[in-house]
């Protein structure tokens, strides 16, 4: 097997913090990609109205091109909206923004991250030591689990 062909395959990105007011038309492209087209989650429910208080997080490759982003709110500890474009998905940027998130959040002395994370990507979380606890509901008609990370 070659592996170069595997590096070579693996997008070159970088993470930045990001602003509602300035980044929103990236943010929206790739939850727009993802959750409403992939996912048919409804707009009215992925657009709530709480992004101008969040903290965001945006992967961008390059050439300055959206590849992922999640967002964290500040006032109490939840992170969501967590999304990666499906062509660079396996390739390390969720696991890159779940780390930077999770810093960011120790950094603002928060005791705890909060995440109601769809049942697929729950071993996503769970190696990053967060835990399940309470019932499995639906949320846009997608399983989810709620999940929490201690951080002190």
């Amino acid at each position: 097997m070659d592996d170069s062909r595997i590096v070579s395959a693996i997008p070159a990105y970088t993470l930045r913090a990001a602003s509602w007011q300035r980044d929103e038309a990236a943010l929206r492209s790739v939850r727009e990609s993802v959750f409403v087209q992939e996912q048919h989650v409804p707009p009215e429910l992925e657009w709530d109205g709480l992004d101008a208080h969040c903290l965001h997080l945006l992967a961008v490759d390059a050439a300055g091109r959206a590849l992922g982003t999640a967002r964290l709110l500040l006032a109490d500890g939840i992170l969501g909206r967590m999304a990666v474009l499906k062509p660079v998905r396996g390739c390390g940027i969720g696991s890159a923004l779940l780390a930077r998130m999770v810093e960011e959040a120790k950094k603002r002395q928060m005791q705890e991250v909060v995440l109601n994370a769809q049942l697929r990507a729950q071993a996503f979380y769970t190696r990053f030591g967060f835990r399940g606890s309470g019932e499995t509901f639906s949320d846009a008609g997608i399983c989810h689990i709620r999940m929490s990370l201690k951080l002190t």
